[in-house]
């Protein structure tokens, strides 16, 4: 059978902090990182889950110490951290826009065979024919937890969560979150 995942090297990846990744609110598994390249999710092992890092500030500069591992199967690469440090606050005035819209659409064999690839490229020709393509990043997620609701995608404006929403109700709902946003900008 063989090894699912290969070690592919050290690496040593310093960014701006976005956040924590977990299950359940206080109980984070991962943290996301914005480097020049894009945005990274990190593995923390347990030991450093417990440690001074649960303290971080979105925003922060952080310097993380990981391994890559590439999964042989899906060609995929995972990281996981063996140290993090905080460098200092990251005061680049251009941070990572606000008014960007996340589409999270599960890309796991339940909601692909219920429609899943269906609902994500209409999504896709829904934004582009609207122009909304360049404002909204759509994140392929592993499965969100509600198979019995499947094909599942969630919007995330802001704060807000809009679940088991039709891709031209998504369209509409980015549109109106932009209005807001470019009105809050112009008023400052």
């Amino acid at each position: 059978m063989g090894e699912k995942y290969q070690t592919l090297s050290e690496l040593n990846l310093e960014g701006q902090f976005l956040g924590f990744v977990g299950d359940k609110s206080g109980q984070y598994k991962h943290l996301r990182l914005a480097i020049p390249s894009g945005k990274v999710k990190v593995k923390l092992p347990k030991d450093l889950r417990c440690s001074p890092i649960s303290t971080l500030v979105p925003g922060e500069q952080i310097r993380i110490g990981a391994i890559g591992k590439l999964n042989s199967r899906t060609s995929k690469v995972k990281l996981k951290a063996y140290q993090v440090e905080a460098v200092g606050l990251c005061l680049i005035e251009n941070r990572l826009p606000q008014t960007k819209a996340k589409i999270m659409v599960c890309q796991k064999s339940g909601c692909m065979k219920r429609g899943g690839k269906g609902l994500l490229s209409e999504l896709e020709k829904t934004l582009c024919d609207r122009g909304l393509s360049d404002q909204v990043t759509i994140e392929h997620t592993d499965c969100q937890k509600r198979c019995s609701s499947a094909p599942n995608c969630v919007l995330m404006l802001g704060k807000k969560q809009y679940k088991k929403v039709h891709p031209e109700a998504i369209a509409s709902l980015l549109e109106n979150h932009l209005k807001g946003c470019f009105k809050s900008e112009k008023i400052m």
